[in-house]
């Protein structure tokens, strides 16, 4: 007998936010395997006698091998358990999902996605401003700012990423945008494009910080920091809430 895994997004880290169907899987679950985000009160959800297991990564901090965490994932559904993977925002953006579902698939595993808030959309309701606006910010673009190595991905669409009438959003980015910004520049994005930094959004130490790119730069030069961030960059990001 199998069991079978939800895949359950716990958006930016204030269980407010959570869905009614992602309380309720954490509330028949047998073993919850959860993002460091994903931890603290939200976990308070999970029923009594529940296994729960840390399997989060982190930047600059030793973390599990994704082998390892898909691995847990496929021996505890074996078992016949209900298991529920807890991933930070929307477990479809950035958080290696599809290498856990070829897993549970190779194994012949069930599973189920439940979408959540990404954190891009709590970033952009913590600031007070929309993600998009008719006329000068027409598009939305998120990509990742850190590769499997922590360097910035090679192959970027930097032409896209200049586009002086989208707003971009940039995730894993804090270590990695001074490079970014060079890019961005030589593209032909002004310096004095608004810039926000969203650190630890949907937790008690929320802090939004507005500027430019180039002061964003500036920023960050003195120390990325261990919160968790988000870099938001466009005609919108200035809007004061």
């Amino acid at each position: 007998m199998t069991g079978f895994v939800s895949f359950v997004s716990s958006g930016p880290g204030d269980p407010e936010l959570l869905t009614l169907k992602a309380v309720a899987r954490l509330q028949a679950a047998d073993a919850v395997l959860f993002d460091d985000l994903s931890s603290g009160p939200i976990l308070t959800h999970a029923r009594d006698g529940a296994d729960l297991v840390g399997v989060g990564k982190r930047a600059g901090r030793a973390s599990p091998k994704q082998d390892h965490v898909s691995r847990l994932l496929v021996d505890y559904a074996a078992t016949g358990a209900r298991v529920v993977r807890l991933k930070s925002g929307d477990c479809g953006l950035f958080g290696r999902l599809e290498e856990e579902i070829t897993a549970l698939q190779a194994a012949g595993i069930a599973y189920e996605i439940i979408p959540g808030v990404t954190s891009a959309s709590a970033a952009a309701a913590a600031a007070g401003i929309p993600l998009t606006r008719r006329l000068t910010a027409r598009r939305v673009q998120f990509l990742t700012g850190a590769d499997v190595t922590g360097g910035l991905p090679e192959g970027l669409n930097w032409q896209a990423l200049a586009d002086p009438q989208a707003t971009t959003v940039v995730f894993m980015g804090k270590r990695t945008f001074g490079a970014m910004c060079a890019e961005l520049v030589a593209h032909g994005l002004p310096e004095s494009t608004p810039a926000l930094l969203a650190e630890s959004v949907g937790h008690p130490e929320q802090k939004i910080t507005r500027t430019t790119i180039a002061g964003l730069v500036a920023i960050l030069a003195e120390g990325p920091g261990t919160a968790p961030g988000l870099i938001l960059y466009g005609p919108l990001a200035g809007d004061e809430a």
